[in-house]
């Protein structure tokens, strides 16, 4: 039985969840239909499609009235010529917020890695209110778990928030947080969780996004596909119910969710704003 704290954690969190996009012909029409103008919107960055594809859906997504956050992705940046005139043309269009990851391509430039293009965000004149950086709950598939815990604590002094990888074991998830609590790192942390995408759907999308990139998603996601196998996909409710004891508990600042759309943008609002009718309803 789920007692009133968890009920309020889950309520909480899922009030205050973020849907990651794609840049894909049909995204902006996809949020426009589906999604009220107050849930906030993160658009990926892919080296398939140039991070103007990126740039560009943000734009958009802003002037329809929804809080965007792109992804800086410091590999597909060339120095900090292109990232102060990135900044200025965000910032002109009313963006305050950016998610920085290393990204998976090639470096292009002077950025080999995310630390490297905060650094240059900072001496920039920090011009982003909210900045996101990426924790990893379970071992990356191409980075030791030593440099990633070092370089989480790295990027503390430029970032506000932290946004975690996909994971599945609510066991991960508690001892993760706790560590990261342990280790002084306190920003606050919005927990990655996959969206009801079915298990065709994503190996289309994992298809669509480039060859290249399409294995580097599938290797660093397999635990994904091995949960999709049932009918109707996987949701996160289970894993939310799990999770939600630890993400609640005094001092863990988990303040919301980060939610992998992988495009399925309707379902997704259509499962989250079901599952708060049922939590509020005490079903």
């Amino acid at each position: 039985m789920r007692n009133k704290r968890t009920t309020a954690t889950l309520v909480r969190l899922l009030e205050n969840a973020r849907y990651e996009v794609l840049p894909t012909a049909s995204t902006e029409e996809k949020v426009l239909e589906h999604v009220p103008r107050d849930r906030t919107i993160t658009v990926t960055a892919s080296p398939s499609k140039g991070l103007e594809a990126t740039l560009d859906l943000a734009e958009r997504l802003t002037g329809h009235g929804y809080p965007t956050v792109p992804h800086l992705a410091a590999r597909m940046v060339s120095g900090r010529g292109e990232l102060a005139e990135i900044a200025e043309r965000l910032r002109g269009k009313g963006i305050t917020s950016v998610f920085v990851p290393g990204g998976d391509a090639e470096a292009v430039g002077d950025y080999p890695d995310a630390l490297a293009l905060l650094e240059d965000l900072r001496d920039l004149g920090s011009p982003f209110a909210h900045v996101g950086i990426t924790g990893y709950p379970e071992s990356h598939p191409t980075i030791h778990d030593d440099l990633t815990v070092q370089s989480m604590w790295d990027k503390r002094r430029y970032a506000t928030h932290i946004v975690s990888n996909l994971t599945f074991d609510p066991a991960v998830v508690r001892d993760w947080v706790r560590r990261l609590r342990a280790r002084g790192v306190a920003m606050p942390l919005l927990l990655g969780i996959p969206g009801p995408v079915e298990r065709a759907k994503l190996l289309g999308m994992a298809t669509r996004i480039g060859v290249g990139e399409s294995t580097k998603f599938l290797a660093k996601n397999k635990g994904l596909f091995a949960r999709l196998a049932a009918p109707g996909g996987f949701t996160g409710e289970t894993f939310l119910e799990r999770c939600a004891p630890a993400l609640g508990e005094d001092g863990a600042i988990v303040e919301g969710l980060h939610v992998f759309t992988f495009n399925q943008i309707g379902e997704t609002e259509a499962w989250r704003t079901d599952m708060l009718e049922r939590l509020r309803d005490g079903t």
